[in-house]
């Protein structure tokens, strides 16, 4: 089969979705399928991870005119984006407008799949798979072992829909509570004073260093299918979002949920810390997942 992927795989520290294109590639490349970035003739299907025009691919509007010369080819779009995710207006009207000439819709939470459906979707074959996790990088490990409760967090993008109010919030908790430390892994804002910062970390690294902590902590607001949730949970750290955290709510559980930073305060408080129920799945796990879904469409 030949495939191809609207999105480059990038090395180092990136979104969750690079993740995804790296182990999608992999895989069916291990199969002995072809992986293209770029459209080419004869094309069994086009795996569309982003509709937007970019550096790293293909646009909707390249993807329609191929379909309209190559009616047999397959189109599947992977939904891992809204306008509530970032304070957006114009994301969830292209996705919708995409919708009509996709084959198959896989969204990455059914919170996901909810909220676009709510809207309006014209592509009526839809499933949902949840990403995976490398479970060699992110796996429990030894406490940093200080006395204290150590809280932590990690996002590539410092966009404040990631819940910068909550972590802001935290970092003045833990100046007023010696018994706590605070740190945030990755793109901060620069306006935390008590708060230990590490610059973007990737892999194994990243996995290594999260899994010393003893608390999770998610901010972030109607998150799509936060891979930064998976990964927390994969190293098996108590992980508690906030209530509007869309798929991060689904993965933590609503047990995991605070609804401000006065309830947050409280749980932290109480330290009645508990491993959060959801198994994470690995990335061939995960993939194999989408294979059957493109066995199924060439039926």
């Amino acid at each position: 089969m030949r495939i191809c992927i609207n999105r480059k795989p990038v090395e180092g520290p990136w979104g969750g979705g690079n993740l995804f294109v790296q182990a999608f590639c992999e895989f069916f490349r291990s199969l002995g399928h072809e992986v293209l970035y770029q459209l080419d003739d004869s094309l069994d299907m086009i795996f569309m991870q982003d509709p937007r025009y970019s550096d790293l691919g293909i646009s909707i509007n390249e993807i329609i005119e191929y379909k309209r010369r190559n009616p047999r080819t397959k189109i599947i779009h992977r939904v891992n984006e809204c306008d509530a995710r970032k304070g957006t207006s114009d994301v969830d009207n292209l996705l919708r407008e995409c919708s009509k000439y996709t084959d198959m819709t896989i969204f990455v939470s059914n919170w996901m799949m909810k909220y676009h459906l709510s809207k309006g979707w014209c592509c009526k074959n839809y499933g949902v798979v949840i990403n995976g996790v490398n479970h060699e990088h992110f796996r429990p490990a030894e406490k940093i072992e200080n006395g204290k409760i150590n809280l932590v967090t990690h996002h590539w993008s410092n966009n404040t829909m990631k819940g910068f109010d909550i972590y802001n919030a935290v970092d003045e908790f833990v100046g007023e509570n010696d018994d706590y430390t605070f740190t945030y892994i990755g793109r901060d804002q620069g306006k935390f004073k008590n708060t230990t910062t590490i610059s973007p970390i990737f892999g194994k690294e990243l996995g290594k260093t999260l899994g010393k902590f003893d608390v999770y902590i998610s901010g972030s607001r109607f998150d799509p299918g936060p891979n930064h949730i998976l990964e927390s949970l994969a190293c098996q750290i108590p992980t508690y979002v906030h209530h509007d955290g869309g798929g991060a709510v689904e993965f933590a559980g609503s047990d995991h949920a605070f609804i401000s930073t006065s309830h947050l305060s409280d749980i932290l408080q109480a330290q009645k810390f508990s491993v959060n129920s959801m198994e994470t799945l690995g990335w061939k796990e995960c993939i194999e997942q989408y294979q059957k879904v493109i066995q199924e469409i060439f039926l």
